[in-house]
């Protein structure tokens, strides 16, 4: 198995247009420091790769990866499919500009196809453009695209803004992803919104070679400490890195990464004293394009 790290960032991104807090004043000091929004891209045989969520950045992050751009003079990307862990607008917003594929593989569950279709009318918006196919994301039976099984684990049922109102099927809107390459049975957990640590997620950790957890914020009065809002991390659908860093560090995965991070994140400093003590604990925060091989 084989995959590319292409952002981790939370919503926003850092630096965020609109913050000038600590970590993001840094970024565009520094533009080392920027963050792109959450993705990873996993490798699916015959030259196609599958992307885990679609971000706002998506374009400049296909192209600052060779292997995901096409070959000169072709107009065939290796971008063959996008899986989605749910439908926040963070995760979601790249499809449009995915337009230019003649054909868009999505792998989703029900309600967030319901949230994209009918909240942000997408099938109708990409109709014209490109040939839009949906494969379900389900909790028990995988969803296949190429030589890669895909299981959906409902993490939380926490809708976006946006899908409020709708009626939608089932509450499965927020997932772990959980991604075996049937070549080599290597397999990835991909679980970018954390509200809660079911026992489904301990099932689908048991076996897994590389683990990508949510780690937006660091404790869980950072989006009070820092202004976001009025709400704990908790409250926002984000178990923090003090809730979880235990459990994690105890799982046997040969590679732990903490991903997603929000733009308040002290981690988003590469110097912080956090970095150290994940790294005792075997624990890393992901770095934008790096390759993990498993």
């Amino acid at each position: 198995m084989r995959l590319r790290i292409l952002g981790t960032a939370a919503g926003g991104g850092v630096p965020q247009w609109n913050c000038g807090c600590t970590g993001c004043a840094a970024a565009r000091a520094r533009p080392a420091l920027r963050r792109r929004h959450a993705c990873v891209a996993v490798e699916a045989g015959g030259g196609r790769w599958l992307l885990v969520n679609a971000t706002p950045d998506v374009a400049e992050q296909i192209g600052a990866v060779a292997e995901l751009r096409p070959e000169p003079g072709s107009r065939r990307s290796p971008v063959a499919g996008v899986a989605l862990t749910d439908a926040e607008l963070d995760h979601v917003l790249g499809l449009p500009l995915l337009r230019e594929a003649p054909d868009l593989h999505v792998l989703a569950t029900g309600a967030v196809r319901h949230a994209l279709s009918g909240g942000l009318r997408l099938d109708a918006v990409l109709a014209p453009y490109a040939n839009l196919t949906w494969a379900e994301l389900g909790e028990e039976e995988p969803a296949v695209f190429g030589a890669l099984e895909v299981r959906a684990v409902r993490v939380s049922g926490k809708r976006p803004r946006y899908a409020a109102g709708l009626d939608a099927p089932g509450d499965a809107w927020s997932m772990a992803l959980r991604v075996t390459d049937g070549r080599d049975g290597g397999t990835v957990v991909y679980a970018p919104c954390l509200a809660a640590w079911p026992p489904a997620l301990d099932a689908a950790l048991s076996g897994a070679g590389c683990v990508l957890l949510d780690g937006t914020f660091w404790d869980d009065e950072e989006p009070r400490r820092s202004g976001v809002g009025d709400r704990t991390a908790t409250e926002m659908g984000h178990l923090p890195i003090t809730a979880t860093h235990g459990p994690f560090a105890e799982l046997p995965a040969a590679r732990r990464l903490y991903t997603h991070l929000n733009n308040t994140n002290p981690l988003v400093d590469p110097n912080a004293d956090g970095h150290r003590a994940l790294a005792a604990l075997g624990i890393e925060v992901a770095a934008e394009g790096a390759v993990i091989e498993l």
